[in-house]
């Protein structure tokens, strides 16, 4: 039988991701996320396969353009074992009942706008709810930590490693025999840089003759990660001299935990001016603890804190907003105020609230910290539009925008680099998770600096793993 894989997802755009890897009679589901920005409508699209018939969902990581649509799996029949490393099962839970409940409030506000233009059939309703979540949740049935060999079949074994992307992410290794031949297959899932602030950096593997590898920054270089501590250190002090707010959209997982690390070092070293920090996400609160639950897979700076008694996300200045009403009341602070809220492109969440009340104040700042993709508020305001609008009401973006890309938890392109170039007896590599630009100058680099062979991957493409 042919080993098949087809990328319904994260295909020529950076969202999505879903990859159905097809071998010894098993159907193999690596991911399966929600489109974001432009891409957006594709949710509602029907899967392009019964997912009665999945054996197996392989999840890499916890981000939502990865684990998103799982409830909607479930929906329509999925029943067999997701697997996942111990830490992607809890962020997963609280990053799918908080894109329901997202979904639920979106849907009330549509509604009654459909419902006063006389159309109400236009609003769309959630693509899933709180009870399909809990039952996708069931199905977490198999837990693996890094380098642990787990069998599928008598023919097919798979191996986690560590992606060094956001707490509990993972590369998968799949080892199909066919035959007397056994061939690797492996799926990049979205991997990390060589040095990260918290948790321990990417692995690098040799086994691999078939690789799925993302390309999201396949066409950059980031600034060093020490480089990009500094520049928002000063951004945070040069801010806080025009005597206003500093609104930071934050990705609850991950990104928002970097922040209050650098920020509890700013307060350590006597930096930071005397604020307020609000962490106004009861999403990023939720992933904070889960962080605080799994130290093992931390780097040895983070441990070293944890062992003198140091808490490495809260220092005095902190705040969490948990309740709407919390939320609400920070908005009537005019100087002084660190807001982190999500979401951190700016599509949706608390962050829009903060920055219809902030961004047209001059002595305002924004620091994104976070990839902007295409179509979103976000990508709008870093580009220079001039206005955005925000729930119907144009506000002028008059606030000093920072953009410090360095803190991406994604690789850059020197390191997907060498990261694919350490695969021994690499046959082909498939690239998947990027914007058209960014895979082409991907492409090219692999073929220019080490003559490897690269294919741009198309939705839907049948590609046969010989």
């Amino acid at each position: 039988m042919k080993t098949v894989v087809h990328s319904f997802g994260a295909a020529k755009t950076v969202t999505g991701s879903c990859h159905l890897l097809e071998a010894d009679g098993l159907k193999i589901l690596i991911d399966c996320g929600m489109f974001q920005g432009l891409d957006e409508d594709k949710n509602y699209q029907p899967f392009p396969f019964d997912p009665r018939t999945i054996d197996y969902l392989i999840i890499t990581h916890g981000h939502i353009d990865h684990i998103g649509r799982i409830p909607l799996l479930v929906k329509e029949g999925f029943r067999g074992k997701i697997i996942s490393t111990r830490p992607t099962y809890h962020i997963a839970r609280i990053m799918l009942l908080d894109a329901a409940n997202v979904m639920k409030e979106e849907y009330t506000v549509e509604y009654r706008k459909a419902l006063r233009r006389g159309r109400p059939w236009e609003a769309r309703p959630p693509l899933y709810d709180e009870d399909d979540v809990y039952e996708a949740i069931d199905l977490f049935r198999v837990f693996l930590e890094y380098n642990q060999a787990y069998h599928l079949s008598d023919n097919i074994t798979i191996t986690f490693k560590d992606a060094g992307h956001i707490l509990g992410s993972a590369f998968v290794e799949i080892k199909i025999k066919e035959k007397d031949k056994q061939k690797t297959v492996v799926f990049s899932g979205d991997l990390g840089m060589t040095e990260r602030l918290i948790i321990k950096p990417l692995q690098f593997s040799k086994d691999g003759n078939y690789v799925f590898v993302e390309s999201t920054y396949g066409n950059r270089k980031h600034k060093s990660l020490q480089e990009s501590i500094k520049e928002f250190k000063n951004a945070v002090i040069e801010s806080f001299k025009n005597g206003g707010n500093i609104i930071i959209p934050t990705f609850a997982l991950e990104r928002a935990q970097e922040i209050l690390y650098i920020l509890r070092q700013m307060y350590d070293e006597g930096s930071l001016p005397e604020c307020k920090v609000f962490l106004d996400s009861p999403l990023a609160i939720a992933a904070t603890k889960i962080f605080l639950r799994f130290p093992e897979y931390f780097n040895e700076e983070t441990k070293r804190l944890i062992a003198e008694g140091k808490n490495p996300f809260l220092f005095p200045y902190v705040h969490f907003s948990q309740t709407p009403e919390e939320s609400k009341k920070i908005n009537s602070i005019t100087s002084g105020a660190i807001i982190l809220a999500g979401s951190g492109m700016c599509t949706g969440g608390r962050i829009k609230h903060h920055l219809k009340h902030n961004l047209w104040r001059e002595e305002n700042s924004v620091i994104f910290v976070g990839y902007q993709a295409k179509g979103t508020l976000g990508r709008a305001i870093v580009d220079g539009a001039k206005s955005v609008k925000i729930y119907g009401e144009e506000i002028a973006v008059k606030a000093k925008i920072y953009t410090i890309n360095g803190f991406s938890a994604h690789a850059d392109q020197p390191v997907l680099e060498k990261w694919v170039s350490n695969f021994e007896n690499l046959i082909n590599t498939y690239i998947i998770h990027g914007e058209p630009e960014a895979q082409e100058a991907f492409k090219e680099k692999l073929k220019q600096d080490f003559n490897i062979k690269s294919h741009i991957v198309e939705f839907g493409e049948p590609i046969i793993l010989i």
